[in-house]
């Protein structure tokens, strides 16, 4: 096991007052790894602020952090009392990352009003599991493993990866394009306001379960699709009244189908590609 020793970036701006926040304030953090050249897996959660991962053919994790400005922060409201001096900070870059058995936990520790910008490099051969709430998106690129990611409000993106994925979003796109799929597991696609565009390799063999309220599901492979729709009907239980369902999901089979691909949006279209 090895630990980061308290990697703790902080930054302090402005105490006094008056000075507006810098443009950005930049920091890096490079972590070793217990087992270099062997997969690992990054954890971040956010609640402000962008994510971006690259794999690249180096050995450690390197992470760059980057505080946003803010045009409406320029130091604090309240006057300083005659005599006095204050000394609260007004904003500050907390960052801490620490590494145990190939895996680097990265956790954010200043304040919700600050958007941090994450820009993180990784071994190729790397899982991520990754969130953010607000003020930014999620992009992967060059990354094989399995990947875990969640947003609030803003989209997710993934080029060029491989493995697996459980992409979710609210209010945001999913794009994903892979070049290489784990053989058997299974996937899931979500949004409620977004489209969803997925790219895969033409030899996917998969069992898709598609559903858009109120979009439509596109797609350039060549399979057959049904669409369930018997309706159910459920008996409340206390006042007598019955409620009736309808299943709208289409079901499809790629090469013959394999395991569950799972895509779903309330507000916005499905778009399956065979990947280029």
């Amino acid at each position: 096991m090895k630990f980061l020793a308290s990697s703790t970036l902080l930054l302090l701006l402005s105490l006094t007052g008056a000075l507006p926040l810098a443009a950005q304030s930049k920091e890096q953090l490079v972590v070793a790894l217990s087992a270099p050249g062997k997969p690992g897996r990054l954890q971040l959660k956010l609640v402000n602020g962008s994510i971006k991962v690259q794999g690249y053919n180096g050995k450690d994790v390197v992470i760059d952090v980057a505080q946003r400005s803010n045009s409406r922060d320029t130091g604090p409201t309240t006057p300083t009392p005659p005599g006095m001096r204050r000394l609260s900070k007004v904003s500050g870059l907390d960052i801490s990352a620490q590494e145990r058995d190939n895996t680097v936990y990265v956790r954010s520790l200043s304040p919700p009003s600050s958007p941090i910008d994450f820009t993180i490099k990784v071994p190729r051969q790397f899982s991520l599991t990754l969130a953010t709430v607000n003020d930014g998106d999620i992009t992967v690129d060059n990354v094989s493993g399995e990947l875990e990611l969640s947003n609030v409000n803003g989209d997710i993106r993934l080029d060029d990866v491989a493995g697996s994925a459980v992409l979710n979003t609210v209010n945001g796109e999913v794009t994903a394009k892979f070049n290489d799929l784990t053989s058997g597991t299974p996937m899931a696609f979500s949004t409620v306001n977004g489209k969803i565009d997925v790219s895969l390799p033409t030899k996917t063999k998969a069992s898709l379960k598609l559903k858009s309220d109120r979009g439509d599901i596109f797609s350039d492979f060549d399979m057959s699709t049904d669409a369930a729709g018997t309706p159910k009907v459920n008996r409340t239980g206390k006042d007598g009244t019955y409620r009736i369902s309808t299943d709208s999901w289409t079901y499809g089979k790629i090469n013959g189908g394999g395991a569950e691909f799972m895509m779903k949006t309330l507000n916005g279209d499905i778009v399956i590609r065979k990947a280029k």
